[in-house]
């Protein structure tokens, strides 16, 4: 398809707004900040309402499980009295095979009920699939647009597996080569269908993923008479963690810690096409889930709902290999193969569960299936053909795109924390040359998750134009 980059762009937001019918202008304040709550609340769905629609879609209401096997390999590696009990929510479950149906089934159903014909996603991965799913069932049309193959024409195999999945359930996949033209392709497609914008990060996509944070207080509250101490979240674009953590609050567990990870990916660029194929993980990586946390309004709506430093506590990276190690050990240990998003957080939870009390609980939040494409091992197979080195040896010398270091033993994974606070200031940053007049403090507040004295302390380290006066 060809387009004409100029106009697309002067009339982006029209288009964003006829394919979601939100006029994000209504949220907004004087000043630097938004009405964030007020635009999750314009749907005009309760929190009822949402878990209706995804139970008659199939969607939700997936066992939470103890992983006890897994459980004692990590005390294994844990002080006397320590070594938390590692639950899973098996998300894999859903319709579609991941959490992400339950976005999918909340903007589907949107559509439908606003008269759309069709749906769109930019996406390649499970989001897709889930889109494709649903719409199927809602007989409306689908489109997914993936960012496929880099300049040699040659695809990841999980990319190529979640288009298979997203052909078999009737939806057109429109495949690129990796660069900046996907968003414009979706633009333009957007504005010649009229189809709706099943974007990942609307307040509906939101909205379906809070029933997941929702069930998982009650359901550890049924098994184990508490709400859980600790829940990972893998992170990529922010949404998943916003709403199991908006999820987990409105069940009343608000004291949880809310712990995201991610693949570290360090020093690859998700849109150049050399480094394209030499990542072994197509999301949950620190490509997507540290300049998303930093900007999350980069995405394909003018204003986010997936807002992570709303409700991230701590933050934690780990190597490709550590991952692959765990994902192994899952199937091994507990008879569970899935895919590798969901087993970045519970290789991230494995070490963190060492250090925790014996009495508490930490749960990951998701699976996800796996399938021809998304097992380890073809995935292994074409990291070695894209000549990437496998060995066993020490976690921390891995060197994303050159090398995938195994660990030699479950207690060897290494995990690293990434600080919070810069996340915050590199968040704050964008407003560096901002008149203080304009800058909304409460609004900061809650979207840094901080009181007022922590967010003066952070601009106060700042320095520079943030300590000129007011007008």
């Amino acid at each position: 398809m060809t387009f004409n980059i100029d106009d697309l762009s002067k009339r982006k937001n029209d288009i964003v707004k006829k394919s979601v019918k939100i006029d994000y202008n209504l949220f907004e304040n004087e000043g630097i900040g938004f009405d964030y709550e007020k635009m999750m609340s314009s749907s005009g769905l309760s929190f009822d309402d949402v878990r209706q629609i995804q139970l008659d879609s199939g969607v939700g209401n997936t066992p939470l499980r103890e992983l006890k096997n897994l459980t004692r390999y990590a005390r294994k590696f844990s002080k006397k009295g320590y070594g938390a009990r590692i639950f899973i929510k098996d998300e894999a479950n859903n319709l579609s095979g991941s959490f992400k149906a339950r976005r999918a089934a909340i903007s589907v159903h949107v559509a439908k009920k606003l008269g759309y014909k069709g749906v769109i996603a930019a996406t390649s991965g499970n989001y897709g699939a889930a889109i494709a799913a649903l719409a199927a069932r809602a007989g409306l049309k689908a489109i997914i647009v993936q960012e496929c193959f880099d300049s040699r024409n040659i695809a990841q195999p999980e990319i190529l597996e979640k288009a298979r999945a997203c052909e078999s359930f009737g939806a057109e996949v429109v495949q690129l080569s990796v660069g900046p033209e996907l968003f414009l392709e979706f633009l333009e497609l957007l504005d010649k269908t009229g189809y709706f914008n099943a974007s990942l990060y609307s307040p509906y996509g939101i909205m379906g993923i809070e029933t997941l944070g929702y069930e998982l207080a009650e359901e550890t509250l049924i098994l184990t008479g508490k709400y859980p101490e600790v829940v990972v979240c893998t992170n990529a674009g922010g949404g998943n963690l916003t709403g199991t953590a908006r999820g987990l609050k409105k069940a009343g567990a608000n004291k949880t810690k809310i712990v995201a990870s991610s693949v570290n990916l360090e020093g690859l660029h998700m849109a150049s096409d050399t480094d394209f194929n030499r990542k072994s993980f197509t999301t949950g990586h620190t490509g997507f889930g540290v300049p998303f946390a930093v900007n999350p309004d980069r995405s394909d709506v003018p204003r986010s709902a997936a807002r992570p430093l709303r409700y991230m506590d701590e933050y934690y990276t780990i190597n490709q290999g550590s991952v692959f190690f765990i994902t192994e050990a899952l199937a091994v240990l507990e008879g569970y193969e899935r895919g590798p998003a969901g087993n970045t957080s519970l290789a991230v939870a494995f070490k963190l569960a060492q250090s925790m009390l014996e009495d508490e609980i930490i749960i990951v939040q998701e699976t996800e299936y796996t399938g021809a494409g998304k097992h380890h091992q073809p995935q292994l197979s074409f990291a070695k053909s894209n000549n990437i080195e496998l060995k066993f040896g020490d976690v921390s010398e891995e060197v994303p795109g050159k090398n995938i270091v195994f660990p030699y033993s479950a207690g060897d994974i290494k995990i690293k924390e990434i600080s919070v606070d810069k996340l915050r200031k590199s968040y704050l940053k964008k407003y560096k040359d901002v008149d203080l007049a304009l800058l909304d403090k409460k609004y900061l507040c809650e979207e840094l998750n901080v009181p007022l004295e922590k967010l003066n302390k952070l601009l106060a380290d700042l320095g520079g134009d943030y300590e000129r006066k007011k007008r």
